[in-house]
This record gives structure tokens, C-alpha cells and sequence, in this order.
């Protein structure tokens, strides 16, 4: 499998999507914000993930409970999005950010993620998607 060249979709956060691979108990997917651009803040219902940035620089704001943080995104930057944790990122102005995300199970459809209110307004457009993985 290789990186395909056009976004698959756009998840419900708002980010291009180029779906990867999948098994029964999780799928891959390549993430990507543009320069400047701000994803919507969303939790997911029961799927958790473990991010990997290839490239860019950015910010991602992660919340459990009364635990709250903002990571740095930058190359080599790995964290997790445990179920029920809310979570934005955003790029820098300057540029895009990428990933590489392992959905754990693989991504149910666009019900899994609920819009929540995050840190930053969202400017991410964003389009009805039906299956990631």
C-alpha cells in the first residue's frame, strides 16, 4: 500500500483523510491539515487512537476528565486519544501538519465523533463522511 495521492475524505474534525489500511481490530489512516488551518474539536463515542506525525508543525489540545493539555506537533511527536478523551489540533500558519493514526477498532463511520467545544475556533471545512477505514 502506498500513500495515495488525494485525500480519501475529510473526517468530521475537517482534516484530509487518505485511508491506509485495516484489519478486524484497527485500521491506518494518513491525517493532514493545511497551513493555518483549525480542526473542530470532537471526543469519539468508542474508538481509541495512537498518532505519529511525519511532518509540519502544529498543536494538539487533548482532554480527559480534569486532565487538560496542549501538545506540540512536530516530526516524531507520538500520543494517544484514549475513548471519551476530547481533542482539536490545529497547523501552524506556515505549515500543514501530517500524521499517521491507528484507530483501534477501525473507524466506525462519521457517528463516532461528537462535536465538543475546544480551545480554538475551528476553521476546518468540513464534508459528510461515511466510512474511513
Amino acid at each position: 500500500m502506498q500513500l495515495p495521492a488525494k485525500p480519501t475524505v475529510v473526517a468530521p474534525d475537517g482534516s484530509n483523510v487518505r485511508v491506509l489500511l485495516g484489519l478486524s481490530a484497527g485500521s491506518m489512516a494518513h491525517f493532514e491539515l493545511a497551513p493555518g488551518k483549525i480542526a473542530h474539536a470532537v471526543v469519539h463515542r468508542t474508538v481509541e487512537e495512537v498518532w505519529f506525525v511525519l511532518a509540519g508543525q502544529g498543536e494538539m489540545w487533548r482532554k480527559q476528565s480534569e486532565r487538560e493539555e496542549v501538545v506540540p506537533l512536530e516530526p516524531g511527536v507520538c500520543l494517544t486519544i484514549p475513548v471519551g478523551t476530547q481533542f482539536q489540533f490545529r497547523a501552524s500558519r506556515s505549515q500543514s501538519v501530517s500524521a499517521v493514526a491507528i484507530t483501534m477498532p477501525p473507524w466506525p463511520g462519521e457517528q463516532e465523533a461528537i462535536r465538543v467545544t475546544g480551545p480554538w475556533v475551528p476553521s476546518a471545512a468540513t464534508e459528510s463522511t461515511a466510512s474511513m477505514a
